[in-house]
């Protein structure tokens, strides 16, 4: 059971600080007091360089005037001005009493720039930690050039969410900062994209929610059902049911969209059967679509869930089941008592990333409807997702700021979903594993 805690704190980040501190070798640990230093001893010059000159910059300020501004917050000064006789001139002069505003405007500055040198300090220490454990296992460590071509695109799409860079206006060439007016923009609801924003985003999340969990739950009870003593030939159910998996979803996906248009092959058997006198708008009505593309992606998500529970299913201690029974307890309280609690213990990271990767989930909506019916505003239909809504915007109609503001709230609200979800779960909290 303790292992169930181990697998669950995979899920965050490999090269925590504390590890660093009580794990790392001699030259990790002395990173603490000289920064880069990891860095430097398995060869990222630049960048051991440049944690090393952030520590210097830090102390010459520190010792130049930082210091004594923490002092002086402290006591905020309280030296007033003083009338004295200046006998030379035959006049009173007035001696400079303590400027108290200016220390608390730079004492609170020398706090952050504190603060913000001990997130850089962290970072070094991370990075230190991570190219130890990266020579040690053999594996490549990136050299600056590597790192920049990776942080560079994100940097110049956060930096593009902050400009006039769009077709509107004519701005594809020339174009300006403009502060925060796109984010005030897409999250204002006195405008088309502000309205369309907060439709997608509502849809988005239900989408998240609806193809998150009734994937897992059906895809759960399938595997309990086949994993069943009773149940025969379980390989060859198993093997149904991921015939679906075998064929690449965006030929699926496409296959299931000609096949429920209006005139197309379920819609013409229905109507043959006499089942119906016109055909069903699984994609052209909003309701429709919506519960279109829900039910599709089960078909394409269950074999996959089922057969990642499969192997966890046959895990759970026997015991446990035959002490429910023996109390008495039937099958569906066995499921939510036991099966289910067991389940979410050890697949909550699973689940966090599976309910990221629906949000996220480009392929589904766009081969399916491509965000039709009905538009939302000009830019979005009612299926659209952020993701699709965000390719229309930048690919389609060339929005490149807007769609640059759209791409940093969705990461922002991924972030605080999953971080809030996975802190307040059991295996997080539950140091002792299930029990």
């Amino acid at each position: 059971m303790a292992s169930l805690k181990k697998r669950a704190k995979e899920f965050e980040t490999p090269y925590p600080v504390t590890k660093a501190i009580t794990k790392g070798d001699a030259v990790t640990k002395l990173s603490m007091f000289v920064m880069g230093l990891g860095n430097l001893a398995h060869k990222q010059i630049v960048k051991g360089i440049l944690f090393l000159a952030v520590e210097i910059a830090y102390l010459l300020f520190m010792i130049e005037g930082g210091i004594n501004n923490l002092y002086h917050l402290i006591t905020l000064g309280g030296r007033a001005q003083e009338e004295v006789w200046n006998e030379a001139k035959g006049i009173y002069e007035y001696t400079g009493g303590d400027m108290t505003i200016l220390f608390l405007l730079y004492g609170v500055a020398t706090i952050f720039i504190t603060v913000l040198f001990f997130m850089i300090w962290r970072v070094n220490m991370k990075s230190a930690y991570e190219v130890e454990c990266r020579a040690k296992e053999g594996k490549h460590i990136n050299t600056i050039k590597e790192d920049l071509e990776a942080i560079l695109p994100l940097v110049f799409m956060i930096c593009m969410a902050f400009t006039s860079y769009s077709k509107v206006g004519d701005h594809l060439t020339i174009f300006h900062w403009v502060g925060l007016k796109n984010f005030s923009t897409v999250l204002g609801m006195g405008n088309s994209i502000g309205k369309t924003f907060w439709s997608v985003l509502g849809w988005t999340l239900i989408w998240a929610v609806l193809a998150t969990f009734l994937n897992y739950i059906l895809g759960m009870i399938l595997a309990i059902v086949i994993n069943r003593k009773t149940t025969r030939i379980k390989g060859f159910w198993r093997f149904c049911f991921m015939l679906s998996a075998a064929i690449p979803q965006f030929v699926s996906l496409l296959l299931m969209r000609t096949m429920l248009k209006d005139n197309g092959l379920i819609n013409n058997l229905l109507v043959q059967a006499g089942l119906i006198s016109s055909p069903l708008p699984f994609l052209t009505n909003a309701t429709w679509a919506r519960a279109t593309v829900v039910i599709i992606n089960l078909w394409v998500g269950i074999p996959f869930t089922m057969m990642q529970v499969t192997g966890i299913l046959q895990n759970i201690p026997g015991e446990l089941y035959e002490a429910a029974r023996v109390d008495g307890a039937g099958p569906v309280t066995i499921f939510f008592k036991i099966t289910l609690p067991y389940m979410l213990f050890v697949t909550t990271p699973y689940l966090i990333t599976t309910f990221t990767g629906n949000i996220n989930n480009f392929n589904v909506i766009y081969l399916l409807t491509a965000g039709a019916p009905v538009p939302v505003g000009a830019t979005a239909g009612k299926t659209d997702l952020l993701v699709t809504w965000l390719y229309k915007l930048t690919v389609d109609l060339q929005y490149f700021n807007v769609g640059a503001v759209v791409g940093i709230l969705t990461f922002v609200i991924l972030a605080v979903v999953s971080l809030i979800t996975y802190r307040n779960t059991g295996s997080y909290k539950n140091e002792e594993g299930f029990q």
